[in-house]
């Protein structure tokens, strides 16, 4: 039997086309296949025949240079000689298909061939659309090497026609070799007579170009001169950095010094005149006396006293007589002083003193350094004004130099090679040779065998591209796994199609062929042991997907009318009834009921009865087998006005409960999905939900709708019915006779 794999989150899942698909989209489209097979055949067959027959014939050219020894060391007499000596195969390719030498070979064809006028640009056009020339190669491919044979090649209508241009082509080849190589004799000498003059006078005129710029320039060598500035400014650079790291020192040590003094270089020379002078130095102790007096007698009497009044006069007058000392040694200099500042700086230490004059010197340094500064940089910008016009004088110098040694060094070798020309005027060019030559031209097409595979591999193609095509807008499910894809919900269970007896059901069919229909006695598809194995897989997968929460009701539907469900609802039922179950079958689609007509029972009393009145109905029971002797049947009754109003009634519940009480399961048959509300109402009332898909009957769109709307009850999986693939894995296990 088939394994069912139940997932217990329903992720969708994006399909991968496997090669069971691919076979299985070319198998639904095998007609259109055949019928492209077929076209491809046929229209190879028609192009073949109408084909006009094609001729080839074909010879070989051996092109090697006369003179084999040149190397990469040859001398320059030898390259004035012969400049195509080294074989080029696209020169040498487009040489011999020149109009020049297709013109040449049809006049020689003109006698035989009228329609071939040498003057007529088509006659040239077609005799090079019929030509190939390509060069022989020798070895494997992987390791091939080119050789110097080509191989020319000619296709024609006529046999002979091809032979004939091809004996016209190696007369042409032949001639022009012959020409060729007397011409390119006589050029190699007049070349080297022609350029002799022009040499000379290029070298001349670059000898006085040159005197002329080292007369203007006044410069001997400006290589040389350049690289002795460029080393000067090189000094002057790493002195500049040098006088920078000693003009930064003498900056730190300047400030270091103004900080400690907490004064100006001017105001601290002043301090220590100041300090220099005896009569300064004589009254700032008298005021420090006359002070220290005045603080004393400010502490004995009031300030308003006359002994204070009379101290602080005293120290007034000496102030006024060290401002006038002051004035006396700095000048107009000490009128902005104060009198606290004059008496506060002319007392310095020895150590402020040694501190001034420090400051003072570093002051000098610093000023020097500077200096020394602005004199480099000048020289710098000096220097390098003066380099900013060697790159122009060295580039015209660059030009003028090398191109008198090329004059030079050429003049000498066209002398040299004047002289031994007469040696090589003998040598040079290349041959031209006939290895093979052309014979009559041989039938190469058309290949009726190669078109007709090239028509039934294009038929084919085409014709499966266009299944795919017309497989990507099918918008229908054709296979279990479809569905299940479609869903995201486990696939519980396939139901085989049952054909009629005695028909084949690999049999291939035909656009044209009615369909196979089911078997119409019910009794005889519950007695088909493929279909009563796969209703025995279902219930058991339909239990292991409730495995978590006891199941006693389900609910069975489908998105569209039709798809199986209520036949897939008995066999359901006969299933559980085999392993003991108590099973009731009710016939809950109030709209269009099958049951009835399914089983043959009565349906004036019935489902809708017990909901419309509080009277119990009786139960049919089956009880034809034992496989039926569990099973209540309850069937739908005569039809209501209004379905949805009775199945979301209080008495719906109420039923439902009394059944699932008395039954083990209880299995409804449910309407479809799409456009009614009866299978959502009806879900509410029970477990778990069964949702039908008959194979290449119901589309993807449909059971998306029906899925979304089921989405929000407990749906245990889906059941693909109909399905044309094995369902069993071992069929001729379940087949075999018991002995």
């Amino acid at each position: 039997m088939t394994s069912i794999q139940l997932n217990s989150t329903p992720v969708p899942v994006e399909p991968e086309l496997g090669y069971g698909q691919l076979f299985g989209v070319l198998w639904r489209n095998r007609f259109l296949m055949f019928l492209g097979l077929l076209g491809g055949l046929g229209i190879a067959g028609l192009v073949t025949l109408r084909q006009t027959p094609t001729y080839v014939s074909n010879m070989q050219l051996l092109i090697e240079p006369t003179y084999q020894g040149k190397s990469r060391g040859a001398k320059l007499q030898d390259e004035f000689t012969d400049p195509d000596v080294s074989i080029d195969p696209a020169t040498q390719i487009s040489l011999l298909q020149s109009s020049d030498l297709m013109r040449k070979a049809i006049v020689k064809l003109n006698g035989k061939y009228p329609d071939l006028a040498p003057q007529d640009p088509n006659s040239i056009f077609a005799l090079k659309q019929g030509l190939s020339i390509i060069q022989v190669t020798s070895g494997e491919k992987k390791n091939s090497s080119p050789t110097k044979i080509f191989q020319i090649t000619y296709t024609s209508d006529n046999p002979f026609k091809t032979q004939d241009v091809l004996a016209a082509l190696q007369t042409v080849y032949r001639d022009y070799n012959i020409d060729q190589q007397k011409e390119r004799l006589k050029r190699g000498l007049k070349f080297i007579d022609d350029q002799l003059p022009n040499v000379n006078g290029d070298l001349q005129n670059a000898e006085k170009l040159l005197e002329k710029f080292r007369r203007d320039q006044e410069l001997i060598d400006p290589k040389v001169q350049a690289q002795a500035k460029s080393d000067q400014l090189t000094k002057i650079q790493a002195d500049l950095q040098g006088n920078l790291s000693q003009i930064r020192e003498l900056q730190s040590r300047y400030a270091g010094l103004q900080q400690q003094l907490l004064a100006q270089p001017q105001q601290a020379a002043l301090m220590v005149r100041l300090s220099q002078s005896g009569r300064y130095q004589t009254l700032l102790n008298e005021i420090q006396k006359t002070e220290l007096s005045l603080a004393q007698q400010q502490l004995r009497f009031k300030n308003n006293t006359d002994f204070v009044q009379q101290v602080a006069d005293q120290r007034q007058k000496q102030v006024q007589l060290l401002r006038t000392e002051a004035q006396r040694v700095l000048g107009d200099r000490a009128a902005s002083a104060s009198s606290e500042g004059l008496i506060s700086g002319g007392q310095l230490s020895t150590l402020d003193t040694s501190l001034v004059n420090q400051l003072i010197e570093a002051q000098v340094n610093l000023s020097q350094a500077q200096a020394r500064y602005f004199s480099l940089s000048g020289a710098e910008n000096q220097l390098r004004t003066e380099l900013s016009r060697y790159p122009q004088l060295l580039s015209a110098y660059g030009q003028l130099e090398p191109q008198v040694e090329l004059q030079r060094q050429t003049l000498q070798e066209l002398l040299k090679a004047r002289q031994d020309i007469g040696l090589s005027i003998a040598q040079g060019g290349f041959d031209w040779q006939i290895v093979e030559a052309p014979l009559t031209g041989f039938k190469t097409g058309p290949n009726l065998v190669r078109n007709l595979l090239l028509g039934a591999v294009a038929g084919i193609f085409l014709s499966g591209l266009s299944a795919f095509v017309r497989e990507a807008m099918d918008d229908g499910v054709h296979r279990s796994e479809d569905l299940q894809r479609q869903t995201a919900f486990p696939l519980l269970g396939m139901i085989p199609r049952l054909y009629i007896e005695g028909e084949p059901s690999l049999a291939m069919r035909l656009p044209f062929q009615k369909k196979q229909t089911l078997v119409p006695d019910i009794g005889e598809l519950m007695r088909w042991q493929p279909f009563r194995e796969a209703m025995d897989l279902l219930y058991q997968n339909v239990l292991l997907a409730s495995r978590d929460r006891p199941l006693k009701s389900i609910v069975l539907t489908s998105a569209l009318a039709g798809e199986g469900k209520s036949t897939i609802a008995l066999g359901l039922a006969l299933s559980a009834a085999r392993l003991n179950r108590r099973v009731l079958l009710i016939d809950a689609d109030l709209r269009r009921p099958s049951l009835h007509r399914l089983l043959n029972l009565p349906n004036d009393q019935g489902f809708v009865n017990l909901l419309t009145s509080q009277e119990t109905v009786g139960l049919a029971s089956l009880m034809d087998s034992d496989d039926r002797s569990n099973i209540s049947i309850i069937t739908a009754g005569t039809s209501p006005n209004d379905p949805a109003k009775l199945l979301s009634s209080q008495r719906m519940q109420e039923l439902m409960q009394r059944f699932r009480d008395r039954y083990d399961l209880v299995i409804v048959d449910a309407p479809p999905v799409l456009g009614m509300v009866d299978s959502m109402l009806l879900a509410s009332h029970c477990d778990g939900v069964l949702m039908v898909g008959r194979l290449d009957q119901v589309t993807r769109s449909d059971v998306s709708k029906a899925m979304e709307s089921m989405k929000q009850f407990n749906v245990l999986g889906v059941v693909a019915n109909a399905v044309t693939e094995s369902v069993t894995s071992n069929p001729e296990y379940v087949a075999a006779p018991a002995r």
